[in-house]
């Protein structure tokens, strides 16, 4: 089985398997203590969830605090139901932003959806005509799990600055791969994306800046989020965060090389989403006539998607593709491959070989 599915998940990274290990069973037997507690395991777990912190926030700017969460999921939600104000975002954000207007105008709040460009990059000029001094939340993606498109959010930044509006960045995309914009008030990531473990993420919230809780009952997490942590899901992540931190170049230049090769095998294909602003390690493209889900079981020892995980199976076209212009035909003959640190370029090489012999029987 090859594997080129990196925006949907990543590999665990042999490290942070060692580093959750020690909090699932350990050597001694002692590693199950809750870290909310005063007595000498309590206090072992939570010096492995600040270790774990430490880590996690070193690949966020300076000037914040790290607050786990249970994913990306949660952290979004966290802020756009627990802000202030109206909340301006854009067609191509994940479901985890686009479905909370639903409880974000049950606020009596306002909540509105702005056009992106044909390469997938936010319209500023659009956000200059929408935003206003009754805005409170500007939400926009890092790098789109769809397309790769990176939104520039320093300029999104300077925006809500002038109508005096915080920007929610989903970093999901981001987080480990590439700096994290030093610009935002909020960033929302996930451990899975950067080999880590699942269920786990993180809320990263500028110094001074406050939100209502979306969970109540205990305020572990600096009254922002309640609940027990898991030190070994805390530990894996921080393991992660301290790997993809030591690596960031290298993996960068990996993936770099894996992208010309790739791009150089699908000659005569349509390249979704911007061709510079983009993230290297997502290759989104699309073929004329293409059948993907007769491509999808032709090719079954390969996993790539036609879409986002999170809407898998829906069976409608992707709204990131409809939002930068594709009618359904276009849409749903496009294909995502995405690929990162363990992906070899022989795999790479065998995995695009099984496409081609697919869509040639296809008779394209």
């Amino acid at each position: 089985m090859i594997y080129l599915d990196y925006q949907a998940t990543t590999p665990l990274a042999p490290e942070a398997r060692d580093a959750m290990l020690r909090w699932l069973d350990g050597a001694d037997g002692q590693g199950f203590g809750n870290p909310h507690s005063s007595h000498r395991l309590g206090r072992s777990a939570a010096a492995a969830v600040e270790l774990a912190r430490d880590r996690v926030a070193a690949l966020f700017p300076p000037g914040g605090s790290v607050v786990f969460t249970s994913g990306a999921t949660e952290a979004l939600n966290t802020v756009l139901k627990g802000s202030r104000g109206n909340v301006l975002t854009f067609a191509t954000e994940h479901s985890a932003v686009r479905d909370c207007a639903v409880p974000v105008e049950r606020q009596g709040r306002q909540f509105k959806i702005l056009p992106v460009g044909d390469d997938g990059i936010a319209d500023l000029a659009a956000l200059r005509g929408a935003a206003n001094k009754q805005t409170g939340i500007i939400a926009a993606m890092m790098v789109n799990n769809e397309i790769g498109s990176i939104n520039p959010l320093a300029d999104i930044t300077a925006i809500a600055r002038e109508n005096g509006a915080l920007v929610l960045c989903d970093g999901v995309q981001a987080y480990g791969r590439i700096e994290m914009a030093g610009t935002c008030d909020f960033i929302a990531v996930s451990a899975h994306k950067i080999h880590g473990p699942k269920g786990i993420g993180a809320l990263w919230i500028r110094d001074g800046l406050e939100i209502d809780p979306l969970l109540h009952g205990g305020g572990q997490e600096g009254a922002v989020r309640s609940g027990t942590l898991s030190p070994a899901l805390c530990a894996g992540f921080g393991a992660a965060a301290k790997v993809a931190a030591e690596r960031m170049q290298d993996d960068a230049d990996h993936i770099a090389g894996l992208w010309i090769a790739a791009r150089a095998r699908f000659e005569g294909w349509e390249l979704n989403g911007s061709a510079e602003a983009r993230w290297q390690g997502n290759l989104n493209i699309r073929k004329q006539g293409l059948d993907v889900a007769r491509l999808m079981s032709d090719a079954r020892t390969l996993c790539f998607s036609a879409g986002s995980a999170c809407a898998s199976g829906s069976g409608r076209p992707s709204h990131v593709l409809k939002a930068i212009g594709l009618d359904d035909a276009a849409a749903k003959s496009s294909i995502r491959l995405g690929f990162g640190r363990y992906t070899t370029m022989e795999e790479l090489d065998q995995g695009i070989d099984a496409i081609l012999k697919a869509v040639k029987e296809q008779g394209l």
